[in-house]
């Protein structure tokens, strides 16, 4: 079957305004029960400015989340995804993190009647992920601080979610999260179905796009875990609401426009370093010509 594209900023946003889809991905992604969620009023879309000029969009989503622990008890949480089909920019994420952390409606009031501050989970979907990792789904904890001189420097655990395996990261955005984390690599599903959760993931997974189009997922629904089919009906409704398809053109042409300025801008680029390089080159003939005169003057003297 068909489904929508969640590559798609206006499928993803879909499918993540629907409660009980949200609580069921955010379940198996943090392995705990996520038993009531609730989304927080905040801008769906944070505009960002790459080093070459060219405007981009991030998909960004704040949920107010009531997490079941092992022993029974509830913990409150902010829960903010962000989604972007690029890891270039560490800045970005840690801009709409630091709004959110900052925010003074993040609080609430514990058991006793005090204050507190929330804590934060973010997690990132990556359309291209890190260089030189393969992981799918990486579990990023801050388990220490250790001296760095006159500040201290955060030691992070890095996991694969399948695995339990320790990975070894020294990409920069990992490097700058300051909170714990969770980063699925969308182009790193490869369709790999090891675990429950990678078999929930195959619903993002790129591989299985449909011929001629990538507004769609060719996705059987069998292949789905039962408990998670709720995604997968989301996902078939946002691939057939026409609102939806309209909006995956209009990123289309978006993409295809930030593509041509990104191009135009590389051309731009090298035809001034060219530019450059002939006129260094002039420059150089010039000094070798009028090396050979003082010569030639010296000479005849």
């Amino acid at each position: 079957m068909r489904i929508g594209n969640p590559i798609y900023d206006v499928v993803f946003q879909y499918l993540f305004e629907d409660e009980k889809v949200a609580r069921l991905v955010f379940s198996a992604l943090l392995g705990k029960n996520v038993v009531e969620l609730a989304p927080r009023p905040f801008e769906a879309r944070k505009p960002v400015r790459r080093p070459d000029a060219i405007n981009y969009l991030v998909l960004r989503m704040v949920f107010d989340a009531t997490v079941q622990l092992e022993d029974g008890s509830r913990k409150r949480a902010l829960i903010e995804i962000q989604k972007a089909r690029d890891a270039w920019d560490v800045q970005r994420f840690r801009r709409c993190l630091s709004e959110t952390c900052s925010d003074t409606g993040n609080v609430h009031l514990d058991s006793v009647g005090e204050l507190q501050h929330l804590p934060i989970l973010t997690i990132y979907f990556l359309g291209k992920g890190l260089d030189g990792i393969d992981s799918p789904v990486l579990k990023i904890q801050s388990v220490s601080c250790i001296p760095a001189g006159d500040t201290e420097k955060i030691n992070r655990n890095c996991l694969d979610v399948a695995t339990g395996d320790e990975v070894r990261i020294t990409d920069p955005l990992v490097a700058e999260l300051a909170l714990d984390s969770l980063v699925v690599q969308i182009d790193r599903l490869k369709d790999r179905r090891r675990t429950e959760l990678e078999r929930l993931m195959m619903l993002f997974d790129q591989a299985q796009r449909a011929r001629f189009t990538s507004h769609l997922l060719d996705v059987k629904e069998d292949d789905v875990p039962e408990r998670h089919r709720e995604v997968f009906w989301g996902l078939l409704r946002a691939g057939a609401e026409q609102r939806i398809l309209d909006g995956m053109d209009i990123e289309d042409d978006v993409l295809a426009t930030f593509k041509d300025q990104g191009r135009a801008i590389a051309d731009l680029r090298l035809a001034l370093a060219e530019k450059d390089k002939a006129n260094k080159a002039k420059t150089g003939t010039f000094k070798e010509k009028g090396q050979s005169l003082e010569e030639r003057e010296r000479l005849t003297t």
